[in-house]
């Protein structure tokens, strides 16, 4: 997975202060200008199975429990996943010993964390929606694409009877099982190699997990997966995929789209076959005026991560007939809608950023920053941050109005960029049209 956006908690950075005299929250400010806060106390009943007994015996940071409690119920349960069973999985499983030491303090964020060789971990939401969709059940046998730091694995190992989990970059694979090992997973088996190819000598499998984005389902894939067993995967083109859960029926996959999404592109003999590639030298934001309207899910066309978001039609718009509306009543909720694509940021190096905003009965959420933002995140190949142009309304309340950023830097790192538009923690109704990006300026 990528990226998604942040559910800040506070809980962390009070801890993380008090060890280390940092300032955490304005450190996690000052990166991506997003935070969101749950304010909700909750009691979160779980059901732990004997892997997950295993696994917290061991004492553990209280920060990182606390932290956990409060990922699971604001990102994940409150955003729709429902099983029981996957969120007793999430509440138990310690996130933060799948990422380097030195991003421990991101690990419950709702947000897809860099691990290292251009992968990352994905985000909590993600993790839990795409196990509820598999259905796991105690006897599958599950066959895992992109082990990436074992995170989802992990998830699934309470849940199934085996997971069987293979990983093309040698690195990755070996911290990942290392790490298994250590938790005491012993129902995951790991390897390194080309998740293409799948892993023929423990096949059939009653289900098959990819977590990284191929633009068609490999073959050996399906001839693994047992005749009606299930199939979920993000396919599509390197920045434009949806989420597909597929069942075997007669030796073929019968598709059912659930979701827009942004996965890392599955690389080796998938990624070589790739017939689609982006252009990173002209960098577009695809349906920027809302003018293509909805899939068959009702998710906003060229759009992921659509949360709280309406599509209105109405002379009102600024640009065209459509224009998209957010609303939230509850400090720190989510509402927000992305979009990621490639930019090379040697051949780019300053682009024009423009967003049309109306704004209605806008309050601040838990913090100052909690304000609806139209924004762009620049990384690099590993999928780390490298900077932030945020377009700030300057006034609340306010009839339609335009705001841009003029010749923005582009850092010449740059690999990847991610637009987020939305309420970002603050309570009222945010309405966007016209989000454009056009280049400036090109390196010679």
């Amino acid at each position: 997975m990528f990226v998604d956006l942040s559910c800040w908690i506070n809980v962390i950075a009070m801890n993380y202060n008090a060890q280390t005299g940092s300032n955490f929250q304005a450190d996690l400010i000052m990166n991506q200008r997003i935070h969101l806060f749950c304010s909700v106390v909750f009691i979160v009943t779980a059901i732990c199975s004997s892997t997950l007994e295993a696994q917290t015996r061991s004492k553990e940071d209280p920060k990182f429990t606390r932290a956990r409690h409060y990922m699971v119920e604001t990102a994940v349960r409150q955003a729709g996943v429902t099983d029981e069973r996957v969120l007793s999985s999430m509440l138990q499983t310690r996130r933060h010993e799948f990422v380097l030491r030195r991003d421990q303090f991101r690990a419950y964020l709702d947000a897809g964390v860099p691990i290292g060789s251009a992968q990352t971990i994905s985000s909590p939401f993600i993790v839990a929606y795409m196990t509820q969709m598999l259905d796991p059940q105690p006897t599958d046998r599950v066959l895992e694409i992109g082990t990436g730091s074992g995170y989802q694995a992990a998830i699934l190992s309470p849940l199934v009877k085996e997971v069987y989990s293979i990983e093309i970059v040698e690195a990755l694979g070996k911290r990942a099982a290392k790490v298994l090992k250590k938790l005491k997973y012993e129902n995951v088996f790991t390897k390194i190699g080309d998740g293409y190819k799948g892993w023929e000598e423990h096949a059939p499998f009653d289900k098959v997990i990819v977590t990284c984005s191929p633009e068609d389902v490999p073959q050996p894939l399906v001839d693994q997966l047992r005749e009606g067993g299930l199939l979920i995967v993000p396919m599509g083109q390197r920045h434009q995929q949806t989420l597909y859960l597929m069942i075997k029926k007669d030796g073929k996959l019968v598709t059912e789209a659930l979701r827009p999404t942004l996965f890392v592109p599955m690389t080796g003999a998938a990624e070589d076959a790739r017939k689609v590639k982006p252009d990173p030298t002209d960098p577009q934001i695809l349906n920027f005026d809302f003018e293509e309207g909805l899939d068959e899910k009702g998710f906003v066309k060229g759009w992921y991560y659509q949360r709280r978001l309406e599509l209105i039609a109405g002379d009102e718009a600024p640009s065209g007939e459509h224009y998209v509306k957010f609303s939230n009543d509850v400090p720190g909720q989510h509402a927000h809608v992305m979009q990621g694509f490639a930019i090379d940021g040697r051949s780019v190096s300053a682009v024009d950023f423009e967003a049309h905003l109306k704004l209605e009965n806008v309050k601040r959420g838990i913090y100052n920053e909690d304000i609806p933002v139209a924004m762009i995140s620049f990384y690099d190949e590993d999928r780390r941050h490298l900077k932030d142009a945020v377009l700030d309304p300057l006034s609340f309340n306010k009839d339609w109005h335009k705001l841009e950023m003029k010749s923005i830097r582009v850092p010449i790192a740059t690999k990847d960029a991610i637009v987020r538009i939305g309420m970002f923690g603050a309570t009222g109704t945010a309405k966007f049209d016209a989000v454009k990006l056009t280049v400036s300026k090109k390196s010679n």
